[in-house]
C-alpha cells in the first residue's frame, strides 16, 4: 500500500471526479484576507468545512450519549461563517468536497495542526473504498474556553492509500450506512 502524491490526486481529482469542488494548489489567501490553507499539498489534500454546524448541547437529553440510540434534539444546528464550540464539548460539520473513492483507495484523514495546537480535535474516520459523500468532520473542543472553527477554510487533510491488491467487498459493495452522505450527518443506529 502506498501513499499517493499530489500528481496522482490531481489526476484523479480532475479525471476520475474522485473530489468536488477541487483545487489543485494549496491556498493560503482569499480576497487579500490570511486563510487557514486548504487545496493539494505534497501527499495529500486538504479540505474546508462547510458553513453548516451541528453543535452539541445536554440540554433536552438525558445524562447518557448512547450510540445506537442517539438523540438528534441533543444538536443545535446553524449556518454561519464560524461556529463557536462550548468548552469539552464538540460539534458535527461537513466538508465543502464530495468524494468518490476509488475500489482500491484507502483515504485517512489527520487534523491541521493549526487547530491542534488550539485544543481542537478533528475526527474522522476512514472512507472506505467505493464510498462517496460529504465528509462529516467531528471537532472536540479540549479546552475549558470557548473554540472557534472557521467554514470554506482548511481543517483537516486527507491520505489516500492505494493497494497493491483490491479488496472482495467495497463500502459500496455492503451498503454502508453512510454512503452517498450529504449535508451533517448525525450517528445512524
Amino acid at each position: 500500500m502506498t501513499i499517493k502524491s499530489d500528481k496522482w490526486i490531481r489526476r484523479m481529482a480532475e479525471e476520475h471526479g474522485m473530489l468536488d469542488p477541487f483545487v489543485p494548489g494549496q491556498i493560503r489567501e482569499v480576497d487579500g484576507k490570511r486563510v487557514i490553507s486548504y487545496g493539494t499539498s505534497s501527499y495529500g489534500y486538504d479540505v474546508r468545512c462547510a458553513n453548516e454546524f451541528k453543535i452539541f448541547t445536554n440540554v433536552h437529553t438525558s445524562s447518557v450519549v448512547d450510540p445506537k440510540n442517539f438523540d438528534e434534539t441533543s444538536f443545535v444546528s446553524i449556518e454561519e461563517e464560524s461556529c463557536v464550540i462550548p468548552p469539552n464539548s464538540f460539534a458535527l460539520a461537513r466538508t465543502v468536497e464530495y468524494f468518490r473513492i476509488p475500489s482500491n483507495v484507502l483515504t485517512v484523514c489527520l487534523g491541521k495542526s493549526t487547530y491542534a495546537r488550539c485544543g481542537i480535535i478533528v475526527n474522522v474516520t476512514p472512507l472506505e473504498p467505493e464510498w462517496e459523500g460529504h465528509v462529516t468532520l467531528e471537532f472536540s473542543n479540549t479546552t475549558p474556553l470557548p473554540a472557534k472553527i472557521y467554514a470554506n477554510e482548511g481543517v483537516a487533510q486527507m491520505l489516500f492509500y492505494e493497494s497493491d491488491e483490491q479488496c472482495e467487498v467495497t463500502y459500496k459493495d455492503r451498503a454502508g450506512k453512510y454512503m452517498g452522505q450529504t449535508g451533517v450527518t448525525p450517528p445512524k443506529s
